[in-house]
Formats: C-alpha cells, sequence, structure tokens
C-alpha cells in the first residue's frame, strides 16, 4: 500500500496526526475507525508501496474468520468509506488549521499524507503605460512611467478592506442559530427516525450483526436436477449445500444499503456455517425460513407464530405459517397460493431476544423466496416501519419492542408487488 508523503514524514510525525485525529470529536467513540486508522497507518511505514488486500483488513482489523468472502460480506467497504468521510469531516473543522492532511484515496485502502493546499491570490498585472500619440515631425515621446503607490497608503487600504470583511463576518456568526454552530449538520445520507428506531438493537453495538441466508441441503445435480435432502432415503448421498434463493440475494443487498445509511456495516454467513459461538455473541439477523434456514430449529425463535408443513388436507406437505394463539379476526394458518407461478405468499417477521442478554434476533422468512423478499423489504421501508412501530410499540432507549407479525404478499411475475400487515403479537416473554 503506497502512502504519499510518508519518506519526508518521520513515522513520528505520521502517528502523531493518526493520534490527534484518535482524539478528536469526530472519531472518539469510533473503536472500529480507529483501529482501521491505525492498522492503515501501521501498514504505510512497515510496507511502503505495498497493496493491500481487503481479505487481510477483514481477518486482522475486524476479526473476519478465514473464510471471509468479500462478495458476501462488504464491511471492508463499508467500514472505510465512513472512515473517509470522518477524515472529510474532522479536517473541514476541528482540523482546518492542520498543515498536514490524511485520507483514503477512494477506489483504494491506502493511506495517504500531504501538506494542506494553499490556494494563493492571483498577482494583479499592472496596467500598461498609456500610449502617448506622437505629433507629426516631433520627436518621438517615450512612455509615461506609473508612479508606484505608496506603500503607506496601500497598507491602510487594505487594513479598512480587512477591518470591514472581519466585522461582516462577526455579524453573520452572531445572526447565525445556536443549533447551526453546535454541531454539523447530520449527512445527507442519514436514515429517517422510524428506520433508526427499528433497527436501534442492531447498530448501538460496535459489533456488525450476521445477517444468516438460507442455504437448504439438497441431493441431486443441478443438470439433472436437484430435489431436497431426505435423511431416511439420502443418508449415503452427497448433499449440495451452496444454493440459496433469489429472494435471500436481493434481500440482502436491500439489507446492506440500509444499513450503509445508517453508518454501520453487515456481515453475511450462510446458515450451515453458522457457529454456536455465533449464536451467543452476535445479533442475528435470518433470511428465510427453518425449512432451508435450518439453524433457526436449534436457537430461540418465534413462539406465537411457526412455520409447519401441512399434515392434512388438499394442501398436505405444503409449508405454512401456523398461528398457535389466533386473536380475534386473525387466520390459524397462512398459506401462499398453489399455483404456478404464485400469485400470493405470506411471511414470517420475528424480533425476539437473542441467546445472551442484550442481543437481538430478527427473522425474516416467507413461505417462498418471494415472502422472504418482501419480508426484508417490508422492514427496510420507513412507511412499513411506521406500522410496526405503531402496534408494537417503543422501549426507553427508544428501540422497537419485541413482536412476532405475518403480512400478506401480492406477487405477480416472480415479484413481490404489495405487502400487507395481517396479524401483530408484541411479544410478551422471554
Amino acid at each position: 500500500m503506497s502512502v504519499t508523503g510518508v519518506a519526508p514524514a518521520p513515522r513520528e510525525v505520521l502517528f502523531s496526526h493518526v493520534d490527534r485525529l484518535v482524539g478528536s470529536n469526530v472519531l472518539k467513540g469510533s473503536e472500529s475507525l480507529c483501529k482501521l486508522l491505525r492498522f492503515l497507518a501501521e501498514r504505510s511505514v512497515a510496507h511502503p508501496g505495498e497493496p493491500i488486500k481487503e481479505y487481510q483488513i477483514a481477518t486482522e482489523v475486524f476479526g473476519r474468520p478465514a473464510d471471509f468472502d468479500p462478495r458476501l460480506d462488504a464491511t471492508v467497504r463499508v467500514q472505510t468509506g465512513r472512515l473517509r468521510s470522518k477524515l472529510a469531516e474532522y479536517y473541514a473543522l476541528e482540523g482546518l488549521e492542520d498543515e498536514m492532511i490524511l485520507d483514503i484515496p477512494k477506489g483504494s485502502y491506502s493511506l495517504s499524507i500531504h501538506p494542506r493546499a494553499v490556494i494563493e491570490a492571483p498577482h494583479a498585472n499592472p496596467p500598461a503605460a498609456p500610449a502617448v500619440e506622437a505629433v507629426p515631425g516631433s520627436a518621438p515621446v517615450p512612455p509615461m512611467p506609473i508612479a508606484p503607490r505608496p506603500p503607506a497608503l496601500a497598507l491602510l487600504v487594505l487594513s479598512i478592506t480587512c477591518l470591514g470583511l472581519l466585522a461582516a463576518l462577526v455579524y453573520v456568526i452572531a445572526q447565525r442559530p445556536r443549533a447551526q454552530l453546535a454541531a454539523p449538520a447530520p449527512p445527507a445520507s442519514a436514515a429517517p427516525a422510524a428506520v433508526q428506531a427499528f433497527w436501534h438493537g442492531f447498530v448501538d453495538q460496535p459489533e456488525d450483526p450476521l445477517v444468516v441466508f438460507s442455504n437448504a441441503e439438497f441431493v441431486g445435480r443441478p443438470e439433472t436436477g436437484m430435489r431436497y435432502f431426505d435423511p431416511a432415503r439420502d443418508s449415503r448421498s452427497a448433499i449440495l449445500d451452496h444454493y440459496t434463493g433469489v429472494g435471500e440475494v436481493l434481500g440482502i443487498h436491500e439489507l446492506d444499503r440500509v444499513f450503509t445509511s445508517l453508518q454501520h456495516g453487515i456481515r453475511v454467513k450462510r446458515g450451515r456455517l453458522l457457529s454456536l459461538d455465533d449464536t451467543q455473541n452476535n445479533d442475528l439477523i435470518f433470511a428465510g425460513s427453518p425449512s432451508e434456514n435450518l439453524t433457526l430449529r436449534e436457537i430461540p425463535t418465534t413462539q406465537d407464530f411457526v412455520f409447519r408443513l401441512a399434515d392434512s388436507g388438499a394442501r398436505k406437505g405444503d409449508l405454512e405459517i401456523v398461528n398457535l394463539s389466533p386473536r380475534a379476526g386473525e387466520d390459524r394458518s397462512f398459506m401462499g397460493s398453489k399455483t404456478v407461478p404464485i400469485t400470493e405468499d405470506y411471511a414470517l417477521i420475528g424480533l425476539v431476544p437473542g441467546v445472551n442478554s442484550g442481543r437481538w434476533v430478527l427473522i425474516l422468512a416467507g413461505t417462498t423466496t418471494i415472502g422472504t423478499q418482501a419480508a426484508i423489504e417490508y422492514v427496510c421501508r420507513e412507511r412499513d416501519i411506521k406500522l410496526l412501530l405503531s402496534k408494537a410499540g417503543t422501549s426507553k432507549s427508544g428501540g422497537i419492542l419485541p413482536f412476532e407479525a405475518v403480512i400478506r404478499i401480492k406477487v405477480a411475475g416472480g415479484v413481490p408487488l404489495a405487502s400487507q400487515l395481517v396479524a401483530l403479537h408484541p411479544r410478551t416473554g422471554g
């Protein structure tokens, strides 16, 4: 990784600027960003000119596992973008007088240190001497010299001008509202208040939540056909567990967008790689139902609404959401349309306490992959989040209270078009 200006700037100079940034109001409390800044600075000194990989930052700075895949986990890109913005904010406010500037050029993970550019006032060209027309028959007249302005007079004019500008500046500042002086305006991409309230429990921790997407067990081959693994008859068959649905993919993209607006990142992991340690020490967001996201069967999950295979009737064997505690006007079972392609689906949205205190589990699961996509999009839209907040309520800290809900989704052409909340139960137990 190359660092501009490291040669003339000794290590002590570089790290004195790093320490100043870490202690600033802009970066104070942002432990992960400070750690990233120090890492980039160390690399710039220890390995000047050597490029650094996203994988190195992920594993050495953010503690990602050896199987980290930057295509699935945008943590490094998100955090680097946040640090880049924080550096620009610092030099526009607290570091306005700093002679040296640290930044991260876009499109790279390199740290650059360089002197602050000084904008010089343009030099005015002296006016040309006035031309004197010669009289016919007379000797040529030399150009008339221009007498220089007395230095004292020029200084007086400049002083008066500066005083006028200073007085104008003082007047403007005095008339500016106090709130405007107290803090810089929030970034244009800041999430709405309702979105911040819904995701409060997932962004108040320094660690990024784990988004766990389904990758069901299949047997067979893509070329000849695959089906769900059946332990009763497929005990010796090779299992394919690296497939997921279209809805999960599109939904995770939407989650990444929302968390970026919240100035936070996410980590993505497929269900079969989720460990017990992961479930105990992380906030979890599950994309996909327990029929495919098998880890959901082993952790705290919803109580009032559960997924089951219908055991009787014309739809026997089809996946349904069962309402174990139906309230007035609520259905006892929710099942998508039988037609292919489907025209209607149902999805479960559940926010429940995690394995350990202070941790959360959010379940976003449809009876099909299209329903899963709709559930994720539902909790990323401001208008739908406002409805959930009004029904579930908020805690003293401002976050939404635990709940379980079911939405109905209208589908056309394999795309979720509209979603409607059909049931919501506030969570009363642990």
